[in-house]
Protein backbone atom coordinates (compact mmCIF):
# COMPACT_ATOMS: atom_id res chain seq x y z
CA UNK A 1 0.00 0.00 0.00
CA UNK A 2 0.87 3.67 -0.43
CA UNK A 3 -0.50 5.91 2.33
CA UNK A 4 -1.27 9.62 1.88
CA UNK A 5 -2.10 12.12 4.63
CA UNK A 6 -0.77 9.42 6.98
CA UNK A 7 -0.80 11.38 10.25
CA UNK A 8 0.80 9.53 13.14
CA UNK A 9 0.03 6.17 11.53
CA UNK A 10 -3.38 4.98 12.73
CA UNK A 11 -4.43 3.91 9.24
CA UNK A 12 -1.07 2.31 8.53
CA UNK A 13 -1.11 0.31 11.76
CA UNK A 14 -4.47 -1.01 10.58
CA UNK A 15 -2.97 -1.91 7.21
CA UNK A 16 -0.02 -3.72 8.77
CA UNK A 17 -2.23 -5.62 11.21
CA UNK A 18 -4.25 -6.78 8.20
CA UNK A 19 -1.06 -8.10 6.60
CA UNK A 20 -0.68 -5.29 4.05
CA UNK A 21 2.81 -3.79 3.74
CA UNK A 22 3.10 0.00 3.61
CA UNK A 23 5.85 0.84 1.13
CA UNK A 24 5.45 4.63 1.16
CA UNK A 25 3.74 7.13 3.45
CA UNK A 26 3.45 10.89 3.00
CA UNK A 27 2.52 13.38 5.73
CA UNK A 28 2.97 17.16 5.83
CA UNK A 29 3.20 17.64 9.61
CA UNK A 30 6.66 17.09 11.10
CA UNK A 31 5.52 16.05 14.56
CA UNK A 32 3.08 13.52 13.09
CA UNK A 33 5.96 12.01 11.08
CA UNK A 34 8.02 11.66 14.27
CA UNK A 35 5.15 9.88 16.02
CA UNK A 36 4.73 7.63 12.97
CA UNK A 37 8.36 6.50 13.16
CA UNK A 38 8.03 5.70 16.88
CA UNK A 39 4.72 3.86 16.55
CA UNK A 40 5.43 1.79 13.45
CA UNK A 41 9.22 1.50 13.80
CA UNK A 42 9.36 2.31 10.11
CA UNK A 43 11.29 4.73 7.93
CA UNK A 44 8.82 4.77 5.03
CA UNK A 45 7.23 8.04 6.21
CA UNK A 46 8.33 11.21 4.43
CA UNK A 47 7.45 14.76 5.35
CA UNK A 48 6.08 16.51 2.29
CA UNK A 49 3.20 18.64 1.08
CA UNK A 50 1.32 16.32 -1.26
CA UNK A 51 0.88 19.16 -3.73
CA UNK A 52 4.65 19.12 -4.24
CA UNK A 53 4.83 15.37 -4.94
CA UNK A 54 5.03 14.61 -8.66
CA UNK A 55 5.63 10.84 -8.65
CA UNK A 56 3.85 8.51 -6.23
CA UNK A 57 4.96 5.08 -7.43
CA UNK A 58 2.93 1.89 -7.75
CA UNK A 59 1.03 -0.21 -5.20
CA UNK A 60 -1.93 -2.58 -4.93
CA UNK A 61 -3.81 -0.29 -2.53
CA UNK A 62 -3.88 3.48 -2.06
CA UNK A 63 -5.19 4.93 1.19
CA UNK A 64 -5.78 8.51 2.26
CA UNK A 65 -7.22 10.35 5.25
CA UNK A 66 -7.14 13.91 4.03
CA UNK A 67 -7.71 16.73 6.58
CA UNK A 68 -11.30 17.30 7.59
CA UNK A 69 -11.62 20.59 9.50
CA UNK A 70 -14.25 22.00 7.16
CA UNK A 71 -16.36 18.85 7.34
CA UNK A 72 -16.14 18.38 11.10
CA UNK A 73 -19.17 19.03 13.28
CA UNK A 74 -16.73 20.51 15.81
CA UNK A 75 -14.75 22.50 13.28
CA UNK A 76 -15.27 25.69 11.31
CA UNK A 77 -17.85 24.05 9.05
CA UNK A 78 -16.92 26.16 6.00
CA UNK A 79 -17.16 24.02 2.91
CA UNK A 80 -15.48 26.73 0.82
CA UNK A 81 -12.08 26.41 2.54
CA UNK A 82 -9.21 25.15 0.39
CA UNK A 83 -8.41 22.36 2.87
CA UNK A 84 -11.70 20.73 1.89
CA UNK A 85 -10.42 20.19 -1.65
CA UNK A 86 -7.38 18.06 -0.88
CA UNK A 87 -9.37 15.11 -2.24
CA UNK A 88 -8.33 16.45 -5.65
CA UNK A 89 -4.73 15.60 -4.73
CA UNK A 90 -5.81 12.11 -3.73
CA UNK A 91 -7.62 11.80 -7.06
CA UNK A 92 -4.43 12.88 -8.86
CA UNK A 93 -2.45 10.19 -7.02
CA UNK A 94 -5.17 7.60 -7.68
CA UNK A 95 -4.98 8.15 -11.45
CA UNK A 96 -1.20 7.85 -11.38
CA UNK A 97 -0.83 4.88 -9.02
CA UNK A 98 -3.76 2.97 -10.55
CA UNK A 99 -4.08 0.57 -7.60
CA UNK A 100 -6.37 -2.43 -7.51
CA UNK A 101 -8.33 -0.64 -4.76
CA UNK A 102 -8.34 2.45 -2.55
CA UNK A 103 -9.63 3.41 0.89
CA UNK A 104 -10.52 6.93 2.03
CA UNK A 105 -11.50 7.88 5.60
CA UNK A 106 -12.98 11.15 6.80
CA UNK A 107 -15.40 12.60 9.35
CA UNK A 108 -19.08 11.79 8.99
CA UNK A 109 -19.91 15.50 8.68
CA UNK A 110 -19.02 15.20 5.01
CA UNK A 111 -22.41 13.62 4.31
CA UNK A 112 -24.50 16.49 5.71
CA UNK A 113 -26.35 18.87 3.43
CA UNK A 114 -23.84 21.73 3.50
CA UNK A 115 -21.00 19.37 2.52
CA UNK A 116 -22.84 16.77 0.44
CA UNK A 117 -21.83 18.40 -2.84
CA UNK A 118 -18.19 17.81 -1.89
CA UNK A 119 -18.89 14.15 -1.13
CA UNK A 120 -20.70 13.72 -4.43
CA UNK A 121 -17.83 15.40 -6.26
CA UNK A 122 -15.37 12.90 -4.76
CA UNK A 123 -17.54 9.94 -5.68
CA UNK A 124 -17.86 11.24 -9.24
CA UNK A 125 -14.09 11.77 -9.57
CA UNK A 126 -13.21 8.34 -8.23
CA UNK A 127 -15.75 6.64 -10.49
CA UNK A 128 -14.47 8.50 -13.53
CA UNK A 129 -10.96 7.30 -12.60
CA UNK A 130 -12.18 3.75 -13.26
CA UNK A 131 -13.44 2.45 -9.89
CA UNK A 132 -16.63 0.99 -8.52
CA UNK A 133 -17.13 3.05 -5.41
CA UNK A 134 -19.01 2.38 -2.15
CA UNK A 135 -19.31 4.55 0.94
CA UNK A 136 -20.68 4.11 4.44
CA UNK A 137 -20.59 5.61 7.93
CA UNK A 138 -18.89 3.23 10.38
CA UNK A 139 -18.77 3.62 14.16
CA UNK A 140 -15.51 2.53 15.78
CA UNK A 141 -17.30 1.04 18.78
CA UNK A 142 -18.93 -1.52 16.45
CA UNK A 143 -15.48 -2.88 15.61
CA UNK A 144 -13.86 -3.32 19.01
CA UNK A 145 -12.79 0.24 19.80
CA UNK A 146 -13.80 1.50 23.26
CA UNK A 147 -15.05 4.77 21.80
CA UNK A 148 -18.08 6.14 19.96
CA UNK A 149 -16.52 7.56 16.80
CA UNK A 150 -18.44 7.77 13.53
CA UNK A 151 -16.37 8.08 10.38
CA UNK A 152 -17.13 8.04 6.68
CA UNK A 153 -15.30 5.51 4.53
CA UNK A 154 -15.09 5.51 0.75
CA UNK A 155 -13.74 2.31 -0.81
CA UNK A 156 -13.21 1.72 -4.51
CA UNK A 157 -12.24 -1.40 -6.45
CA UNK A 158 -10.96 -1.12 -10.01
CA UNK A 159 -13.85 -1.69 -12.38
CA UNK A 160 -11.94 -4.39 -14.25
CA UNK A 161 -12.13 -6.58 -11.13
CA UNK A 162 -15.89 -6.81 -11.61
CA UNK A 163 -16.69 -6.35 -7.93
CA UNK A 164 -18.11 -3.67 -5.66
CA UNK A 165 -16.80 -3.47 -2.10
CA UNK A 166 -19.09 -4.72 0.65
CA UNK A 167 -18.48 -3.17 4.05
CA UNK A 168 -17.80 -5.47 7.02
CA UNK A 169 -20.57 -6.22 9.48
CA UNK A 170 -20.17 -5.00 13.09
CA UNK A 171 -18.30 -7.37 15.37
CA UNK A 172 -19.37 -5.71 18.64
CA UNK A 173 -22.60 -4.42 20.13
CA UNK A 174 -26.19 -5.51 19.33
CA UNK A 175 -25.33 -6.14 15.66
CA UNK A 176 -22.21 -8.16 16.45
CA UNK A 177 -21.25 -11.22 18.46
CA UNK A 178 -19.29 -9.48 21.21
CA UNK A 179 -20.22 -6.77 23.75
CA UNK A 180 -18.95 -3.24 23.24
CA UNK A 181 -15.51 -2.59 24.65
CA UNK A 182 -15.76 -0.06 27.46
CA UNK A 183 -13.51 2.45 29.13
CA UNK A 184 -12.99 -0.12 31.87
CA UNK A 185 -11.65 -2.56 29.28
CA UNK A 186 -9.37 0.00 27.66
CA UNK A 187 -8.02 2.33 30.34
CA UNK A 188 -8.50 0.79 33.80
CA UNK A 189 -4.80 -0.17 33.74
CA UNK A 190 -3.87 3.52 33.70
CA UNK A 191 -6.08 4.45 36.66
CA UNK A 192 -3.23 4.64 39.19
CA UNK A 193 -0.44 5.37 36.70
CA UNK A 194 2.06 8.05 37.66
CA UNK A 195 2.62 8.67 33.94
CA UNK A 196 -0.90 9.98 33.37
CA UNK A 197 -0.24 13.41 31.93
CA UNK A 198 -3.30 15.51 31.14
CA UNK A 199 -4.40 19.07 30.46
CA UNK A 200 -5.16 20.63 33.84
CA UNK A 201 -6.52 24.00 32.66
CA UNK A 202 -9.74 25.18 34.35
CA UNK A 203 -12.99 23.99 32.79
CA UNK A 204 -14.32 27.01 30.90
CA UNK A 205 -17.91 27.65 29.78
CA UNK A 206 -17.45 26.01 26.40
CA UNK A 207 -16.17 22.82 27.98
CA UNK A 208 -19.23 22.77 30.25
CA UNK A 209 -21.63 23.41 27.37
CA UNK A 210 -22.09 19.64 26.97
CA UNK A 211 -21.79 16.43 28.93
CA UNK A 212 -18.20 15.28 28.44
CA UNK A 213 -18.26 12.37 30.87
CA UNK A 214 -18.98 8.69 30.20
CA UNK A 215 -19.14 5.91 32.82
CA UNK A 216 -16.56 3.16 33.19
CA UNK A 217 -18.87 0.59 31.61
CA UNK A 218 -19.57 2.66 28.49
CA UNK A 219 -17.44 3.40 25.44
CA UNK A 220 -15.93 6.87 25.65
CA UNK A 221 -17.18 9.84 23.69
CA UNK A 222 -15.22 10.77 20.56
CA UNK A 223 -11.57 11.50 21.36
CA UNK A 224 -10.76 14.98 20.05
CA UNK A 225 -7.48 16.56 18.99
CA UNK A 226 -7.66 19.69 21.16
CA UNK A 227 -6.28 18.87 24.61
CA UNK A 228 -8.47 21.48 26.25
CA UNK A 229 -11.66 19.79 25.00
CA UNK A 230 -10.79 16.16 25.77
CA UNK A 231 -13.46 14.25 27.72
CA UNK A 232 -13.59 13.69 31.47
CA UNK A 233 -12.06 10.69 33.16
CA UNK A 234 -14.76 8.23 34.39
CA UNK A 235 -13.72 8.84 38.04
CA UNK A 236 -14.77 12.48 37.66
CA UNK A 237 -18.08 13.58 39.21
CA UNK A 238 -21.17 13.37 37.06
CA UNK A 239 -22.33 16.46 35.22
CA UNK A 240 -25.80 17.90 35.79
CA UNK A 241 -27.65 19.71 33.02
CA UNK A 242 -28.95 23.12 34.08
CA UNK A 243 -30.21 24.31 30.70
CA UNK A 244 -29.38 24.17 27.02
CA UNK A 245 -25.58 24.10 26.65
CA UNK A 246 -25.02 24.52 30.40
CA UNK A 247 -23.75 21.77 32.71
CA UNK A 248 -22.20 21.79 36.17
CA UNK A 249 -20.35 19.23 38.27
CA UNK A 250 -22.44 17.33 40.81
CA UNK A 251 -19.69 17.86 43.40
CA UNK A 252 -18.41 21.35 44.04
CA UNK A 253 -15.23 20.26 45.82
CA UNK A 254 -14.16 17.76 43.17
CA UNK A 255 -14.17 18.51 39.47
CA UNK A 256 -12.12 15.49 38.43
CA UNK A 257 -9.83 15.68 35.43
CA UNK A 258 -9.62 15.27 31.70
CA UNK A 259 -8.52 11.99 30.13
CA UNK A 260 -4.75 11.69 29.85
CA UNK A 261 -2.96 11.29 26.55
CA UNK A 262 -2.25 7.64 27.48
CA UNK A 263 -5.94 7.02 28.01
CA UNK A 264 -6.90 8.77 24.77
CA UNK A 265 -4.41 6.66 22.83
CA UNK A 266 -5.75 3.46 24.40
CA UNK A 267 -9.34 4.52 23.65
CA UNK A 268 -8.31 5.03 20.01
CA UNK A 269 -7.02 1.47 19.91
CA UNK A 270 -3.28 2.19 19.76
CA UNK A 271 -1.42 -0.84 21.15
CA UNK A 272 1.45 1.12 22.75
CA UNK A 273 0.19 4.47 24.12
CA UNK A 274 3.48 5.29 25.86
CA UNK A 275 5.18 5.65 22.47
CA UNK A 276 3.46 9.04 22.16
CA UNK A 277 5.68 10.45 24.92
CA UNK A 278 8.31 11.77 22.51
CA UNK A 279 6.83 15.27 22.13
CA UNK A 280 4.87 17.97 23.95
CA UNK A 281 1.57 17.14 25.62
CA UNK A 282 -0.47 19.28 23.22
CA UNK A 283 1.13 17.58 20.19
CA UNK A 284 0.44 14.13 21.67
CA UNK A 285 -3.25 14.93 22.07
CA UNK A 286 -3.38 16.44 18.59
CA UNK A 287 -1.83 13.43 16.87
CA UNK A 288 -3.97 10.94 18.80
CA UNK A 289 -7.23 12.82 18.29
CA UNK A 290 -6.65 13.28 14.55
CA UNK A 291 -5.80 9.62 13.99
CA UNK A 292 -7.87 6.80 12.55
CA UNK A 293 -8.52 4.08 15.18
CA UNK A 294 -6.25 1.23 13.99
CA UNK A 295 -8.78 -1.56 14.74
CA UNK A 296 -11.45 0.18 12.67
CA UNK A 297 -9.14 0.62 9.69
CA UNK A 298 -7.93 -2.94 10.12
CA UNK A 299 -11.51 -4.24 9.86
CA UNK A 300 -12.02 -2.43 6.54
CA UNK A 301 -8.63 -3.62 5.24
CA UNK A 302 -9.32 -7.25 6.17
CA UNK A 303 -12.66 -7.14 4.41
CA UNK A 304 -11.15 -5.57 1.29
CA UNK A 305 -8.31 -8.10 1.19
CA UNK A 306 -10.68 -11.04 1.55
CA UNK A 307 -12.95 -9.77 -1.22
CA UNK A 308 -10.04 -9.15 -3.59
CA UNK A 309 -8.64 -12.61 -2.94
CA UNK A 310 -11.92 -14.16 -4.05
CA UNK A 311 -11.37 -12.56 -7.45
CA UNK A 312 -7.60 -12.88 -7.67
CA UNK A 313 -5.86 -15.64 -5.73
CA UNK A 314 -2.45 -14.06 -6.30
CA UNK A 315 -3.41 -10.90 -4.39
Amino acid sequence: AISLFSGCGGSDLGLERAGIAVIRAIEKNRSACDFYEHLLKSNVIEQADIQSVDVFGKADILVGCYPCQGYSQGGKRKSSESINYLYREFDRALRQVKPVAFIVENVDGMRFSQNNHLLQNQLCRFRSAGYRVSWRILDAKDFGVAQSRKRLFIVGIRSSEGKRFEFPNPTHGPMGTKPYRTQRNAIWRFRESTENEFNDEPFHWYYLSRNRRKDWDEPSATVVARDRHVGLHPDSPRLIRLSTDEWIFSETENTGRRLSYLECAALQGFPAPKKFKSQSLALRYRAIGNAVPPPLFEAVCNSLKDQLRKRNRSF
